[in-house]
């Protein structure tokens, strides 16, 4: 079964696989999310390494219950015949209520079906306040197809 779009990634395509990332994130369902992974995907995220769909569902079923609120925006940074390059922001609150920005870049590699087979991820957390978040709409769900990109936020 493949995972379209498949490599070799045309710009278009590359722009695609970001953004239904994005989409699937945003969802914050960890079991449909891993599911765009090989089973036996390599992850850096931060300080962490995981080896595996399951440890990948795991980790995201940890990160959603403590990121509260979040909401995610990537964009492409570079691409290649199997390789994304993105950067991203995503805004979410912990339990006391305290904003944060999360800034970041993300190395991804896809096997010949279309399955994100490597992802290395290196975030950077920023406190906000409430009246300094910039990234809003109804959660979880998609980013509105009106709603700024990176680049328009001046992110």
């Amino acid at each position: 079964m493949t995972r379209q779009p498949i490599p070799p990634f045309s710009y278009d395509d590359a722009v695609q696989k970001v953004r239904m990332a994005e989409n699937a994130w945003n969802g914050r369902d960890p079991a449909k999310v891993a599911m765009a992974y090989t089973p036996d995907t390599k992850w850096r995220n931060r300080s962490e390494f995981l080896n595996g769909r399951a440890e990948v569902e795991a980790f995201l079923t940890r990160k959603w219950a403590t990121e509260n609120g979040y909401r995610l925006i990537k964009e492409i940074w570079a691409h290649g015949d199997a390789h994304i390059a993105v950067r991203f922001c995503y805004e979410y609150h912990d339990a006391a209520g305290q904003w944060f920005r999360a800034h970041g870049n993300e190395n991804w590699a896809f096997d010949a079906d279309g399955y994100m087979a490597q992802r290395h991820a290196s975030i950077n957390d920023v406190p906000i306040s409430d009246a300094q978040r910039l990234v809003h709409w109804e959660a979880p769900g998609p980013r509105p197809d009106d709603h700024p990109s990176l680049t328009a936020l001046g992110l």
